[in-house]
């Protein structure tokens, strides 16, 4: 790389990260995730405004590659950090509610997005025509766990019942989502059927071998105190779960299910049991490095949103797709949530924080625009959709929920760490582990 190019990477990524975080912090104070201010900083630097020419002045053709490149990597990051909070304790007893909740919301969200598909197929056909409606289908589906998780923490639900049934049923239903992108990828003649068999295989191996093995080998090598009082994790446990998440991202990957998935999976089968310290020092670690790359994907992606061509038919069209995205997904999640037998104000929280797309839905519309489902028309409304969604989750969940109380929110099983605490307190055990992921 010639020291010229080196310098353009260098002032892009700073452009990126000053305006991301200045807009997510915009967006903190006024009751916001701060990925919905990241998000809309990415759009901002696209051709939607001056037509392009500030994204061509700070972001030229030639770095954004690897700017895509070093998002991806704080995206796989992130999202191993999510399945690293996983608590798997709190669904004993709720994992009725939680299948409830996740079929509910895909079977309704799927639905509602065939019948769009069908709708918009005349304005916005691209490719084969199963292939369109099965991809819409599957985007409308989704569910964005990792900025759900931000919600849930900054209203202090992550370690409730309703909260780790949002996370579980947002985590099954995005892998079905990205099952359903499989199928495309086959269909369109992207991915082998047989790659798209061993999806199964490598579950189990993780969950079955890989689980086990990681369990013996992080025992006993939880990261002593120096003498600073600060506890740092051992060089080989931190090299491992790197590796790990590496690579079970580029094999779920190359199955077709994006590295997205693998990445969750590698983080939510690290045993809890022992490793609470090494899991705290790990997250703190991979939060630094993920607070710098994360913003370079939300502004790649934005880049490829052009809303200064949308007009009056554009509007009705993005009503259409609120519809869909809204009505599947908190209905279809409120109806499955009640059907397991939840009080109507937990299944209406559950539903609303099912409704939130972001940071997945853009990875998804990403990958239906590389593979020529979406034309940019159709892929610029339905990321107006992930914003708009994402940012309407806050203040209704407010509205459902005032204040976390026993009598509104799912309960959990109490564990020993909860023993003589009042409702709702942190899973945690005292000995200062961080109970949240930062985004």
């Amino acid at each position: 790389m010639i020291p010229h190019h080196m310098a353009t990477v260098m002032v892009g990524l700073a452009s990126i990260l000053t305006l991301a975080h200045g807009l997510g912090r915009l967006a903190r104070r006024c009751g916001q995730p701060t990925v919905l201010g990241e998000m809309l900083a990415g759009v901002l630097l696209g051709p939607t405004l001056f037509h392009g020419a500030l994204s061509d002045a700070v972001l030229p053709l030639g770095v954004r590659p690897l700017l895509g490149t070093l998002g991806d990597l704080g995206v796989a990051l992130f999202v191993f950090l999510v399945g690293l909070e996983l608590d798997h304790r709190l669904l004993r007893g709720n994992k009725r509610a939680a299948v409830g909740v996740s079929v509910g919301s895909v079977v309704c969200s799927f639905g509602l997005g065939v019948l769009l598909a069908l709708l918009l197929w005349n304005d916005h056909a691209a490719g084969d025509r199963l292939a369109f409606v099965l991809f819409v289908g599957a985007a409308m589906s989704v569910t964005a766990f990792p900025v759900l998780a931000r919600i849930l923490t900054d209203r202090g639900l992550q370690h409730t019942g309703v909260g780790v049934l949002a996370i579980a049923s947002a985590a099954a239903g995005d892998v079905v989502a990205w099952l359903l992108l499989a199928a495309v990828l086959v269909i369109t003649g992207s991915q082998s059927s047989w790659q798209v068999l061993l999806v199964v295989p490598y579950v189990v191996m993780m969950i079955a071998v890989i689980r086990p093995l990681l369990g013996r080998f992080l025992g006993g090598r939880e990261p002593r105190a120096q003498g600073d009082g600060v506890h740092r994790p051992v060089t080989a446990p931190l090299t491992v779960l790197t590796v790990l998440l590496l690579v079970s991202g580029a094999l779920s990957e190359w199955l077709g299910l994006h590295f997205i998935f693998g990445a969750f999976l590698a983080g939510a089968i690290v045993p809890r049991g022992g490793t609470e310290r090494l899991r705290a020092s790990v997250s703190d670690r991979f939060q630094a490095i993920t607070w710098m790359l994360l913003p370079a994907y939300f502004t790649m992606a934005g880049l490829q949103v052009d809303l200064s061509t949308v007009d009056g038919d554009g509007l009705g069209e993005l009503g259409l797709i609120l519809l869909a995205a809204i009505g599947g997904k908190v209905g279809g999640a409120y109806l499955g949530a009640r059907a397991a037998g939840q009080p109507g104000r937990s299944a209406t929280a559950l539903g609303l924080l099912m409704n939130t797309r972001g940071l997945t839905e853009l990875v998804i519309l990403g990958a239906g625009l590389r593979m020529g489902l979406l034309d940019t028309d159709l892929y610029s409304l339905m990321v107006v959709m992930a914003l708009v969604t994402t940012a309407m989750t806050s203040p209704l969940l407010r509205w459902v929920l005032p204040r976390p109380s026993t009598d509104v929110l799912v309960r959990a099983p109490v564990t020993e760490w909860e023993v003589g605490k009042g409702p709702g307190a942190p899973a945690r055990p005292a000995d200062g582990t961080p109970s949240e992921v930062t985004r």
